[in-house]
């Protein structure tokens, strides 16, 4: 928290499995509170990994989206 305010952060992925971790790990956690990955329907294991860093909010796409 951040002024009674709570932080979270938004990281939208896709094919994101190998930088994941180096992106997570670079996140100010003493004032975020939250982290919420988005992944656009990776190929890879984005998703696995972001379970593996004990992301607790994961949103899914079952379809690309694309940018924007």
């Amino acid at each position: 928290m951040l002024k009674n305010n709570k932080i979270c952060v938004v990281l939208p992925a896709y094919n994101a499995a190998q930088t994941l971790e180096k992106t997570y790990n670079e996140i100010p956690f003493d004032i975020v509170d939250e982290v919420i990955l988005v992944d656009d329907n990776s190929a890879d294991d984005t998703v696995e990994e972001g379970r593996a860093l004990g992301i607790r909010h994961i949103i899914q796409h079952e379809d690309n989206k694309g940018d924007g």
